[in-house]
């Protein structure tokens, strides 16, 4: 059979195991055992046991449960509350004021949690009832806190990028590393929109509002904050210089948010329990979805479709730029069905092969799937940050994409300057010792 037409054949079955219900991790399974059985000569039971076992005793996953665990101990404590309170006196007489600790809570929480959604929500319950009662224009707050949220996937210690590094045995060290620019990149570009917004639509930013605090008083009203940033730095920074790998940091990382959590009188037994058992499920969840997408790699790798797809792309004559526009349309229309974890176990075994044919750097290229992933987070119909964001204003879903929108196109943006400027992604791991 011909090798696009057994491709097309895959993929619709693949989707239409997906609309029926079934979980993506079986999904991904179940379309590699129809690959084996009726494209290759391979037993199915034997190639299903050695890749559930290889994926399952990968020493990289050890980090997933841990940060999961340190982002869900600091999700319950007071953090949301001092970090509005922390940020508010630097940013007040800044243009567009206090919109921005949305933007800046947000990249402090992705630093955290590593979950678009638990940073849309978290930040949001504290910021959204706080802006609008002061008589910040609505949109803003909805598309700063949209926009912003997506910074969850990128900034290190991110979740799908220890998916992306297991699903491609690339560094996961260097890829928290490589996500250190992009992520502060993403940030000046929210926050430069909201100014120059702000001073075109003053009406939209209460006038007079703003206070005036000293030095020692910005710091003074900080405080709070000053255990986790040195927590954020403390983790990247040993990751950075070596000393420890990213499953030793997350583990250091998840016993230091316990005892921020203690220290800040937040940790008990329902927020250590519950911390827990949601660390179990979305451990279990990620896990079941990487072991499904090995098995699927391997069962593709059988098939000889990577292999084949990518002598097809090459016959094309596609310049590396023509590529990256043609994955970037095609990674949008599907973050606009699926999440950004799924997209990227489901695609790096057939896309990968390409991409290194087409001379891309696999590290470059995990940043920039994250940020064009981090698209889809405000897309609509699936876009998670939009649903969150719903959930907690009550607003229509159309009006919430239309707020996300600028910070959309921002967002695409910069996937553009990492195109042109591939040393923003490159330089920090370029600098980590071997």
């Amino acid at each position: 059979m011909d090798i696009i037409w057994m491709s097309l054949l895959l993929l619709c079955v693949l989707l239409a195991f997906l609309a029926s219900g079934l979980w993506v991790a079986f999904s991904l399974t179940a379309i590699g055992c129809v690959a084996l059985y009726f494209f290759s000569g391979i037993p199915v039971g034997d190639s299903l046991s050695t890749a559930f076992y290889s994926a399952s005793v990968s020493w990289d996953l050890a980090a997933l449960p841990m940060f999961i665990w340190m982002g869900e101990v600091l999700f319950r404590s007071r953090l949301s509350e001092e970090m509005f309170r922390g940020i508010s006196p630097w940013v007040g007489k800044v243009p567009g004021r206090l919109l921005h600790t949305n933007i800046l809570g947000c990249g402090i929480f992705a630093a955290i949690s590593g979950s678009s959604a638990a940073t849309a929500a978290t930040i949001g319950k504290m910021s959204i009832p706080e802006l609008t009662n002061r008589g910040y224009d609505k949109n803003q707050i909805l598309g700063t806190l949209a926009g912003s949220a997506t910074l969850g996937l990128l900034i290190p210690p991110s979740i799908i990028l220890i998916v992306y590094g297991v699903a491609t045995e690339q560094s996961i060290a260097r890829l928290f590393v490589a996500g250190i620019l992009p992520g502060l990149m993403l940030m000046s570009l929210f926050a430069g929109y909201v100014m120059i917004w702000s001073l075109m639509n003053p009406s939209g930013v209460p006038a007079g509002e703003a206070e005036s605090f000293s030095f020692r008083e910005k710091v003074r009203r900080s405080r709070p904050l000053i255990p986790v940033m040195l927590l954020i730095i403390g983790v990247i920074g040993s990751i950075y210089t070596g000393l420890a790998s990213p499953t030793e940091s997350a583990a250091i990382g998840a016993a230091l948010a316990l005892l921020l959590s203690w220290k800040g009188g937040s940790l008990n037994w329902d927020t250590f329990s519950n911390g827990l058992l949601g660390t179990v499920k979305t451990s279990s969840m990620i896990a079941f979805i990487l072991i499904g997408a090995h098995f699927l790699t391997s069962a593709m790798g059988f098939t000889g479709i990577p292999r084949e797809l990518a002598a097809w792309i090459d016959t094309l004559g596609l310049s590396p730029y023509m590529l990256l526009v043609a994955l970037t349309l095609f990674f949008i229309l599907l973050g606009c069905f699926l999440d950004g974890i799924s997209v990227v176990v489901l695609t790096t075994s057939v896309i990968l092969p390409m991409v290194q044919a087409a001379g891309i750097d696999p590290l470059w290229f995990g940043i920039y799937l994250v940020i064009v992933v981090e698209m889809s987070q405000i897309t609509p119909p699936v876009g998670f940050n939009l649903f969150v964001i719903q959930g907690l204003t009550g607003e229509n879903i159309l009006r919430v994409a239309w707020a996300a929108l600028p910070y959309f196109l921002l967002i695409l943006s910069g996937v553009v300057l990492i195109t042109l400027f591939p040393e923003i992604v490159t330089y920090l791991p370029s600098k980590m010792g071997n």
